[in-house]
């Protein structure tokens, strides 16, 4: 019996190293997203067309050589009304997150939208109807507190317009992954891979009018195949794997990584300097994820010892 509980916690030591070590590595894949963004140097409408076809292609050649056509086609049938909302949200996000990296500061973009779980634990709320402790709503008003202090900037009179307007579109596509985080938890019993890439290509499509796909250059198609071939679909599959195996709240803290690291990079390849308000904003969101991490990681052994 002892061995059996030996070999028990050496298996569970062993999933959730290799869940820790998937997922920091998919949020470390992730932070140069929004730099590569800023070297291609297109439009936004072609970066979204791109982004649309090449991510969900790419996910979706894996899935039909690792399980099969019919995968797909089941997936997509059994989501149902919640796959078609997923699709919707992806597409909301890519427009959104774009639009955002055209028209505000990258660290803007990324505080706004690692606020995305506060919009989830309030729309889990509503729509799931699931309890939501004191302590996640004081870290929600807190962390909407910190987005105000963000968006503050475009109204600033020097600043402009064109900063609140990318702060908008931030806050929409933080909006937009919160809503596919709540259908998601909603049918959980479903792949919801295929529909996002439905999102993708519906995405692509509204771009393709407005788009000048073949007008990028060879410098910026090798760029472009980098990000939608190679770094998104490698990061959001480890990132779709890792918190099978670790709690939601460790997740929650590697995901923050994201928003500390790419700001730096853009600041250390192009010299964006975050502004005063993206700073102060980013401390207080920053603050608020973590400590409401920090007290759910401690919240969870309490949990489990009380069910034993």
């Amino acid at each position: 019996m002892q061995a059996e509980y030996q070999e028990s916690a050496a298996y569970q030591a062993s999933q959730y190293r290799n869940g820790f070590a998937m997922t920091l590595l998919g949020v470390l894949l992730i932070t140069p997203d929004a730099l590569i963004v800023r070297l291609i140097d297109a439009d936004a409408w072609t970066m979204v067309f791109w982004r649309g076809v090449l991510v969900p292609t790419t996910f979706l050649c894996f899935l039909a050589f690792r399980f099969g056509p019919s995968m797909i086609r089941d997936s997509l049938k059994v989501g149902g009304t919640a796959g078609i909302g997923v699709a919707l949200c992806y597409t909301g996000t890519t427009f959104g997150f774009m639009g955002a990296l055209h028209h505000t500061s990258t660290a803007n973009t990324l505080v706004i939208l690692a606020a995305s779980p506060f919009f989830a634990a309030l729309l889990s709320r509503l729509i799931l109807k699931e309890r939501t402790p004191p302590q996640t709503w004081a870290a929600i008003v807190i962390g909407f507190a910190g987005i105000g202090v963000v968006m503050f900037e475009g109204l600033d009179a020097g600043a402009g317009r064109a900063s609140l307007r990318g702060d908008a579109m931030a806050l929409f596509a933080a909006l937009m992954l919160a809503s596919s985080f709540v259908l998601i938890r909603r049918r959980k019993e479903v792949n919801m891979v295929p529909a996002t890439a439905v999102g993708g290509y519906f995405a692509a499509l509204i771009a393709l009018p407005f788009a000048a796909p073949l007008a990028v250059d060879q410098h910026q198609a090798l760029l472009i195949g980098l990000l939608g071939v190679v770094l998104l679909p490698v990061c959001f599959g480890l990132i779709a794997l890792g918190p099978r195996r670790l709690p939601a709240a460790e997740v929650s803290l590697l995901m923050l990584l994201e928003t500390i690291i790419g700001p730096i990079w853009v600041w250390a390849v192009i010299g964006e300097v975050p502004g005063p308000y993206a700073a102060i904003g980013g401390l207080i969101v920053l603050g608020a994820l973590t400590a409401h991490a920090i007290w759910r990681l401690k919240r969870r052994p309490a949990v489990a010892a009380t069910a034993a």
